[in-house]
């Protein structure tokens, strides 16, 4: 198995099941309502943001990889329209989930030369570099939902 493939499997196992963690995104949200998904915990951020949060990246990769500029920044990634509805929410996480099984099927065609250059632009390191990178985000990611999950349920 390439690398290419391998961190195919890894995104798509974070996103829909099958890896080590024995989470993923799919599951965690499907079992949260939209009024839990908008609720506050103290300072942590919601669920609703720390989803778009995702989603802004894997949007913005996909497009990378379907030929497109790179039109990301940090500044706007938690900036989300509000969620007032359970179709609203069911519409951002379809979307996401969407998204991350399209991303995982270009990822896992990538040839492996394109995975050890340059990422649009030299200053943000190699496609390895960033893909592991979004696999790595999105574990850290579906950790804080777990959390703030549990404290919302308790």
């Amino acid at each position: 198995m390439n690398v290419s493939s391998q961190i195919a499997k890894h995104f798509r196992e974070v996103h829909f099941g099958g890896n080590w963690t024995t989470t993923n995104i799919k599951d965690t949200l499907e079992s949260i309502s939209w009024e839990q998904a908008n609720e506050k915990v103290d300072s942590l951020n919601s669920i609703v943001t720390l989803t778009y949060h995702m989603s802004y990246y894997v949007s913005a990769v996909l497009k990378v990889l379907q030929g497109g500029p790179l039109v990301a920044k940090d500044e706007f990634s938690f900036d989300h329209s509000s969620i007032q509805s359970e179709s609203d929410w069911e519409q951002l996480t379809a979307r996401y989930l969407s998204e991350a099984a399209a991303l995982s099927d270009m990822i896992e065609q990538l040839p492996e030369e394109t995975i050890w250059s340059d990422f649009t632009d030299e200053k943000y390191g190699s496609y390895y570099r960033n893909l592991h990178g979004i696999v790595e985000h999105t574990h850290y990611h579906l950790g804080q939902i777990s959390l703030v999950k549990k404290m919302l349920v308790s």
